[in-house]
């Protein structure tokens, strides 16, 4: 009897199909998941961005030139990442597909008019993305085209660290590292060759804009962030900074330099990692390399594989934690009745405070969008629980509109923490506006430097010898007869302290030519101390479910007693006078 034979017949493959990869940040070509899938099994690739209003719409009306949410030096420097990006694409037989509109709009349309079978794009883990991709996925559920969505912005994936972790995020630095583990390696393949772009129909393809094309305007900007954008210019940073070994294996996060603005005390490699130039896992091995070359080296939380784990802490707690950005409906956040004084944050916002190293670091944050992290620190704290008692909310939408490297999990997280509203609860350590430079910097070099009002330049115009000011990112002309000189080193930090004569003499008459200090600093801080205290201890006898009528409360009582010491001060100083 024969046994008959079964044949097996092996799947016809499927023919290659037409992909998309749509670039947000992960504007780079290495150790890119997404692209990497979208390129396999491909017959044309779409590599597409989409200039989004809801980042990119012009505002005349907000504080500084450029879009509703943006400063134009980010927005500057994003638009060399598209350059380059297109540029990188083009070495490799493709180019950037740039758009401008709603996302779901535009990129729903491009899928069906381009008959895309595969969508790749990374991982989003802010609100916004979370919301925005919710509807393309259903989308292209509904049309049979397949989705591919990996986390590769961050080394790890906060939604494992928070399932670990019982369905909360950790809420300790410590307790994060011992959850995470070690992050998976970077891809180690190497692009040499992308699919052609297919047939684009009748879609007018936008080259990368220009600032102007944008539509923001006449741009009042004198001067742009120093450091360009682009996954060229990370991977050159990058290679430079890990060229000193030793500068590598001894980096330690406290003890950096924050004057140090020509030649800055760290890598400044934030805004590359904020857009996805530089990968984070390619970055942590490249310092897990030199650590194998070196002797000894600093560990976490001080050593620069620590501050990508910090970055990874703060985004696993922004992914699990609703209203992570505010005060009110924020679970881990406390409840502070923050002063209401507008006068007191636009001062602090335009440095013009009086203190010039609180005034000096917002200038350069206004020019450069961009400094030191510790000089974010002394500035942050100034605003808030040390000095003007100001919501840390209003001192993180400045940040976030002006700084290149502004990202969303990062810039909330360190705003709660040195505002000591969650993770960092010391509020009696404060940062003091003038001894705290002095140690860096006693010549007040970095002072002098952004803040041209205590060292002027002269021009000739007409005849006329006028002095440039630049202040608060606007151009002021007086005219005058006499040129600006230095205040004297010993009254740098605190040039209301120098006598008249000697502000004469160096043509900066405080009141006039240099402000008063907005407060005493003496006084401002250990009033905060108080209120910090007492907020505190309210939050701590409501188990911390402050309302809003609690909050009234206790601003009104804290109010009064402001009130009495400030009475109480003026009468003994009439006595003593």
């Amino acid at each position: 009897m024969q046994v008959p034979l079964f044949l097996h017949h092996q799947p016809t493959p499927m023919p290659p199909s037409n992909s998309l990869i749509w670039f947000r940040k992960g504007l780079r070509i290495h150790d890119n998941p997404a692209l990497d899938h979208a390129i396999k099994h491909t017959k044309h690739l779409f590599p597409i961005f989409i200039l989004d209003p809801h980042y990119l719409a012009p505002d005349l009306t907000a504080f500084s030139p450029g879009s509703n949410r943006s400063g134009l030096n980010r927005i500057q420097f994003m638009l060399e990442c598209l350059v380059d990006l297109d540029s990188s694409l083009g070495k490799l037989g493709s180019r950037l597909l740039v758009f401008n509109g709603d996302p779901i709009q535009v990129l729903t349309r491009l899928l069906k008019e381009w008959d895309v079978k595969k969508l790749c794009f990374e991982y989003g883990t802010e609100p916004y993305y979370q919301d925005l991709d919710k509807q393309v996925k259903s989308f292209a559920s509904a049309a049979g085209i397949d989705v591919f969505s990996p986390v590769s912005h961050t080394l790890f994936n906060p939604a494992d660290i928070i399932q670990k972790n019982g369905g909360r995020p950790p809420m300790s630095y410590q307790s994060f590292i011992k959850l995470a583990g070690n992050p998976s390696p970077p891809l180690t393949t190497t692009i040499s060759s992308l699919p052609p772009v297919g047939n684009v129909g009748d879609y007018e393809m936008l080259r990368v804009p220009t600032i102007k094309e944008l539509g923001y305007g006449d741009n009042t900007q004198e001067e742009f962030s120093p450091f360009r954008g682009g996954e060229s210019e990370a991977l050159k940073r990058l290679k430079e900074a890990l060229g000193g070994k030793e500068w590598v294996a001894n980096f330690e996060k406290p003890k950096g330099d924050p004057s140090m603005f020509l030649k800055p005390a760290t890598t400044v490699l934030s805004p590359y990692l904020k857009f996805g130039c530089l990968s984070s896992r390619y970055f942590y091995q490249c310092l897990q390399d030199v650590y194998k070359r070196v002797k000894k080296h600093t560990l976490p939380p001080v050593s620069l594989v620590g501050q990508l784990l910090w970055r990874d802490f703060f985004y696993t707690a922004a992914f699990g934690t609703s209203n992570f950005d505010q005060m009110k409906g924020n679970r881990i956040c406390k409840q502070i009745p923050w002063n209401d004084k507008d006068e007191l944050l636009v001062a602090w916002r335009e440095g013009r405070t009086g203190y010039p190293w609180i005034d000096a670091i917002m200038v350069q944050l206004q020019k450069w969008g961009w400094m030191h992290h510790l000089a974010r620190h002394s500035v942050a704290c100034f605003l808030t629980r040390g000095d003007l008692f100001i919501h840390w909310e209003k001192g993180r939408d400045v940040f976030e509109r002006l700084l290149i490297d502004s990202d969303w999990a990062i810039n909330n997280g360190n705003w709660m923490w040195l505002s000591c509203s969650s993770f960092f609860y010391q509020y009696n350590r404060v940062y003091s506006p003038i001894s705290f430079g002095k140690k860096y910097d006693p010549n007040g070099k970095f002072i002098r430097h952004f803040l041209p009002v205590l060292k002027a330049t002269t021009a000739t115009f007409q005849n006329l010898d006028i002095v440039i000011v630049l202040y608060s990112s606007i151009m002021i002309i007086s005219v005058t007869k006499y040129q600006l000189s230095d205040m004297p080193k010993e009254y740098i930090y605190e040039p209301w302290t120098a006598p008249l004569t000697v502000q004469t003499k160096a043509n900066c008459i405080i009141g006039k030519d240099y402000p008063k200090p907005v407060v005493d600093h003496n006084i401002a801080s250990k009033e905060c101390k108080k209120k910090m205290g007492e907020a505190y201890a309210l939050n701590r006898a409501n188990n911390g479910l402050v309302g809003e009528e609690d909050l009234k409360g206790l601003r009104r009582k804290l109010e009064d007693d402001q009130h009495q010491d400030s009475k109480s001060r003026t009468q003994k100083q009439k006595l003593v006078g």
